[in-house]
């Protein structure tokens, strides 16, 4: 992906899965693994979470609310956090904006 191309995860993206990316759990192991062509990443149980929640319907904000309800935790750190994450997982294509939306 060129930086022209780049997607810059913010409050109104409504993250998903890129097409090629796979969240399974590993029963055998007893883990979550990221997966994408050749690239096998080891979430830890709160990235799983948004992971889950990035459905391409929740927006950003919608999944730090959440996050933020289910664990009485500040939203603006959790925000920050969350969008730090999935930006961080875009920049290497795990994550995609549903709709091919770049807010």
């Amino acid at each position: 992906m060129s930086m022209a191309e780049r997607l810059t995860i913010g409050a109104a993206t409504r993250p998903k899965l890129a097409r090629h990316a796979r969240l399974r759990f590993d029963t055998a192991r007893g883990l979550w693994l990221l997966l994408a062509p050749e690239r096998v990443l080891l979430p830890d149980p709160i990235a799983v979470e948004v992971l889950e929640l990035s459905d391409g319907i929740r927006t950003v904000r919608d999944v730090a609310e959440n996050l933020s309800q289910k664990y009485d935790a500040p939203l603006d750190r959790i925000a920050t956090d969350v969008t730090a994450m999935l930006q961080s997982l875009a920049d290497k294509g795990f994550v995609a904006a549903a709709d091919g939306v770049r807010p």
